[in-house]
């Protein structure tokens, strides 16, 4: 008998380990797992749209930023080469003036003499 109890008590232990292991593996079923790794990727990488669109309205503000500041600079470089013909053209004035005055003086000299 002490045998035939032992026999029973060692298959009773190993249903009571496939029972157990069978309850383990329905805990963790695919959907489960399934769900716990969507839940991770969702928590690396969210498929949430708001954050693409967070992103292309951050971007779209960025290239906004970033043109205006290109053409204030255009506008600005413009407007220095302008002051800067002006100031040639000034200066080519003054440079002839000056050249007529040399010019009227030296005709003074001449009819001093």
């Amino acid at each position: 008998m002490n045998r035939y109890s032992t026999l029973v008590l060692l298959s009773t232990l190993t249903m009571t380990t496939l029972a157990h292991a069978d309850a383990l593996d329905g805990l963790f079923d695919n959907s489960i797992v399934g769900s716990i790794s969507q839940a991770i990727n969702d928590a690396y990488k969210p498929s949430d749209s708001r954050n693409d669109d967070n992103d292309d309205r951050r971007w779209d503000e960025s290239q906004r930023r970033d043109d205006d500041d290109r053409r204030q600079y255009e506008d600005r470089h413009r407007q220095l080469e302008d002051r800067r013909r002006q100031l040639d053209d000034q200066q080519r004035q003054l440079d002839q003036q000056r050249r007529q005055l040399e010019e009227d003086e030296r005709r003074l000299d001449d009819d001093f003499r």
